[in-house]
């Protein structure tokens, strides 16, 4: 899972220099990176999410074999790799540089430099900057492999329980307001398992305007996935909120809702017709051209009853009209 805050930015930009120095200076162990002057191409690697023993053996080699290592998080990144006797040479690449380091990676490919990208944990360029510099790599023809390996949303979406057959990801939710509502409105009919990421820090509003949006479904809660602090706590949205009034959020979260029901939707269909009558309702289905037999089909399959009740009710709805 990727979003580090705008200050980690920074004190990468600031350590790159060092960073490379000291890569530098661990070549002359024996290890070699590549040297250029092959076939220029990027190399997804994924990365543990957070237990060291789930880091892809091929990932370890990919990063060896690289010229270049393009990380989410530098300082966080350089732990990994000495971990593993890389020592290949580090360079930053980040929502805030991704537009600008992002050419300058695509111009050392194209010159057949081999560029690894990593992100702080978990796969790149899945809700992740990485994607932009893989549609970069895509336009300019430049070869992009990957070396895939573990992913906090497919982990969470496993241990939760809900129907893994169809779901969908929506990464985080979006920062800006209206856009974060228009999102809400439609996972409100969504069918499919919903999977979302949330930092600790806005973890209480989320869950709020989940249960304002979706009402009290189910929710699998994921915290600290593959670390020594797990939990999967599977209740309730209006349960969520009451749970973390009282309890402080720690660490990164996965939160995996279940999708709306068959019979969920019918009640809601069945609902929004309840005020109108049968004879308004058959109207509607009318008015947009539909003929009268399918009409008639249309409003018994909304109302959750057969064709033959409908004209039951629309034969009783003229007598009465007639009598008035």
């Amino acid at each position: 899972m990727t979003e580090r805050a705008g200050i980690q930015s920074m004190e990468n930009t600031r350590t790159d220099k060092t960073i490379n120095e000291k890569s530098t200076s661990e070549k002359s162990s024996g290890v070699k990176p590549g040297d250029g002057t092959g076939e220029g191409m990027l190399c997804l690697c994924a990365t543990p999410i957070g237990n060291l023993e789930d880091m892809p053996p091929r990932a370890v080699r990919m990063l060896k074999e690289a010229d270049l290592i393009a990380a989410e998080d530098t300082r966080s990144s350089l732990k990994l790799i000495r971990h593993f006797d890389i020592h290949t040479p580090l360079t930053s690449y980040h929502e805030f540089n991704k537009i600008q380091k992002g050419h300058e990676l695509v111009n050392k490919m194209k010159q057949g430099v081999k560029v690894a990208l990593i992100t702080d944990a978990g796969m790149p360029a899945v809700s992740d900057p990485g994607e932009d510099l893989v549609r970069m790599c895509r336009e300019e023809g430049i070869k992009v492999t990957c070396a895939p390996g573990a992913s906090a949303f497919v982990t969470a979406l496993a241990l939760s329980g809900f129907g893994a057959r169809r779901f969908c990801f929506e990464g985080f939710l979006p920062r800006d307001k209206k856009e974060k509502q228009e999102v809400l409105e439609d996972l409100k009919n969504e069918r499919r398992t919903i999977i979302l990421y949330e930092a600790p820090h806005r973890l209480k509003r989320t869950l709020a305007e989940l249960q304002n949006a979706l009402g009290s479904r189910k929710i699998a809660i994921c915290r600290e996935l593959t670390k020594i602090y797990e939990t999967v706590l599977t209740i309730t949205l209006d349960e969520a909120v009451s749970y973390y009034e009282e309890n402080e959020p720690r660490g990164e979260y996965v939160l995996v809702i279940e999708g709306l029901s068959s019979s969920e939707i019918k009640q809601q269909r069945q609902a929004l017709y309840e005020n109108l009558s049968v004879t308004e309702h058959l109207q509607r289905y009318l008015d947009t051209g539909m003929d009268r037999k399918e009409a008639m089909k249309a409003a018994a399959k909304d109302r959750g009853v057969s064709k033959r009740d409908i004209y039951k009710e629309l034969l009783e709805e003229e007598e009465a009209a007639d009598k008035d």
